[in-house]
């Protein structure tokens, strides 16, 4: 599949993923009691409320890995304020990787009917259709695979630092607290560009590839 196809058929998948990753950021913070996601306009599946620029740009070329605008929530709201972002913070990744099995579900339904119908044609060649559509989900999946596994990884702005504090002790939280704004961003940025990025996680996404498909 040429550059160009690849490029043509990740943006839909781009804006399906993005959008519903920031969206369940915002329900289960919703869920929480915290009225700052719909005050906001995040409460939807609209991409233009959810895509960031240059986030949107790095998927693009990577075609693997990018980011959307976070949505703003208020742990003030929550009960338990640690438990509760932990809780936001998971609700994104994890909905890349259910995305994932959707995605790797249809896919094995498409590729049942190209056997089916190649075992009862004289000329047993996949349409272009079915062509399209199977590169279309087996993009899906890798895409969600890397979106979920790259921000699960335990960098500030990304979900696993959330979820990271969730689970260890408050007086380890001035170590993450380092790490927020510009460092961590640059700490991604680096890693991305010499490639170490995509060696962290490629192991865990292509795992779970061999597995759905």
């Amino acid at each position: 599949m040429s550059t160009v196809m690849e490029l043509i058929l990740v943006i839909p998948i781009l804006l399906i993923s993005l959008s519903i990753h920031e969206y369940s950021h915002g329900y289960v913070s919703y869920l929480l009691g915290d009225p700052t996601p719909k005050q906001n306009g995040r409460l939807t599946l609209n991409p233009i409320a959810h895509l960031d620029l240059m986030g949107s740009l790095v998927l693009l070329i990577t075609r693997r890995i990018g980011w959307a605008k976070p949505v703003p929530i208020n742990p003030r709201y929550y009960q338990n304020p640690r438990r509760g972002l932990m809780l936001v913070g998971v609700a994104g990744p994890a909905s890349n990787l259910i995305m994932a099995v959707i995605f790797s579900l249809v896919f094995k339904a498409v590729m049942f009917t190209v056997d089916a119908g190649s075992l009862n044609s004289v000329n047993p060649q996949i349409s272009d259709l079915q062509y399209v559509t199977l590169n279309f989900l087996y993009l899906a999946i890798i895409v969600n695979l890397s979106l979920g596994f790259f921000n699960l990884l335990p960098i500030p702005p990304l979900d696993g630092s959330n979820i990271l504090r969730g689970v260890l002790p408050r007086n380890l939280d001035r170590y993450l607290n380092k790490l927020q704004g510009p460092i961590g961003m640059v700490i991604l940025l680096v890693l991305a560009y010499t490639g170490l990025l995509w060696q962290m996680i490629s192991p865990f996404v292509n795992l779970f590839l061999g597995i759905l498909i």
